[in-house]
């Protein structure tokens, strides 16, 4: 009974920490923007509490990361958990390996995306 609450309560609280985490924002947001006259200054304000990140994701990294994760487990898998780890681990890095390939394959910033643009329009 206990472990059937914990699996209900946990994203329960997890959803409500968020709600209030972005309420505050949101009327620490609303009692700036009534002292702020510029909404310049308030556009730049709300520029800075925006947790988003600003650059592109590099799938390279993460493929790399993914790729040794599946390596490890397929070494796992062949010193001493057997061969279902085996097959988890060549899935991870064959993961990997697309997610490294795909990063290469597709521009992730605006340098390379005008390049690929212009090379487009060129032929």
């Amino acid at each position: 009974m206990f472990a059937i609450l914990t699996g209900i309560l946990v994203p329960i609280s997890v959803f409500v920490w968020l709600y209030l985490d972005a309420k505050n924002k949101r009327e620490t947001l609303i009692e700036i923007s009534k002292n702020l006259g510029d909404p310049k200054r308030l556009d730049d304000l709300m520029n800075l509490l925006d947790d988003r990140p600003k650059e592109p994701i590099d799938y390279r990294r993460g493929g790399v990361i993914t790729l040794f994760v599946g390596i490890g487990l397929y070494l796992m898998g062949t010193t001493f958990l057997g061969f279902i780890l085996k097959g988890v681990g060549l899935l991870a890095a064959a993961i990997g390996a697309g997610t490294i390939i795909a990063g290469y394959l597709f521009p992730n910033d605006s340098v390379h995306l005008s390049k690929a643009v212009e090379k487009f329009e060129e032929g």
